[in-house]
């Protein structure tokens, strides 16, 4: 059995970690074939949004599998190149989190631009409790939520519940768990109806612009939308428009 299930489907790519028995922590050999699923969903111009999430009702991802004893092998490197990737992806993805959310599974949620949690979920960075260090939850959570909240997050190791972490803007929003991947999908088949290249446009704008001055951003924008309004899409979204009907974009 593949501890990672990956298809695509409507233009939408639905990646799942498959541990449940280890409450879909992460290996080595799972962050290989996650980021080898990363790699195909940014490459497949057929595919416009990823969906991630994990399998059974316990939990999304509790962290990095202590017992791997490849993974505990220059774990400062793996988990940067690990962050890094998913940081970098250009396409929409959208993380549905049922049950814990910890360590590494709370990267891959941070990493993605919209969480959507079951009601069982929970969230934290418990690395702090092993003397460790959660790199990218202490580099990102800040730019999501309070200073001051992230900060008790992270020096606590304590779990946040899903309600939680909706009232403090952490999730966009709590479903039942029989919901979860109705609500995700729901979502991604919305964004998948709106022009491709805007959207990551848009993306781009958002991440880089958190470290940029207002001229810098501006610059960036031009920049974009240059290419954007220049495209077959943005004739058709018009053309589609003024005819009442929906577009067909071609990504190009």
């Amino acid at each position: 059995m593949s501890i990672l299930l990956y298809e695509k489907k409507d233009r939408i790519a639905y990646i799942a970690l498959n541990r449940p028995e280890n409450l879909n922590t992460m290996s080595r050999e799972l962050s290989r074939q996650l980021s080898k699923a990363i790699v195909d969903f940014e490459s497949d111009a057929d595919i416009w949004v990823g969906i991630v999430t994990g399998t059974g009702d316990r939990s999304f991802c509790a962290g990095a599998d202590l017992k791997d004893t490849e993974g505990l092998e220059a774990p400062d490197e793996w988990e940067t190149e690990y962050a890094r990737q998913l940081a970098s992806v250009k396409k929409p993805m959208i993380a549905a989190v049922n049950g814990y959310c910890l360590g590494a599974g709370f990267t891959i949620a941070l990493a993605c631009d919209i969480r959507i949690a079951s009601e069982t979920a929970s969230f934290g960075t418990p690395d702090q409790k092993l003397n460790t260090v959660d790199c990218y939850a202490s580099l990102a959570l800040a730019n999501l939520i309070p200073s001051a909240i992230a900060m008790e997050i992270l020096f606590t190791g304590d779990r946040i519940s899903a309600q939680e972490a909706y009232r403090i803007g952490l999730v966009n929003r709590v479903v039942p768990p029989v919901e979860l991947m109705p609500a995700a999908e729901q979502t991604a088949r919305k964004i998948c109806g709106n022009g491709p290249m805007a959207i990551r446009a848009c993306k781009e704008l958002v991440k880089r612009g958190r470290t940029m001055t207002l001229d810098e951003g501006l610059c960036l924008f031009k920049a974009l939308a240059h290419t954007v309004l220049e495209s077959e899409d943005t004739r058709e979204g018009i053309t589609a428009f003024l005819e009442k009907r929906p577009p067909v974009w071609k990504c190009k």
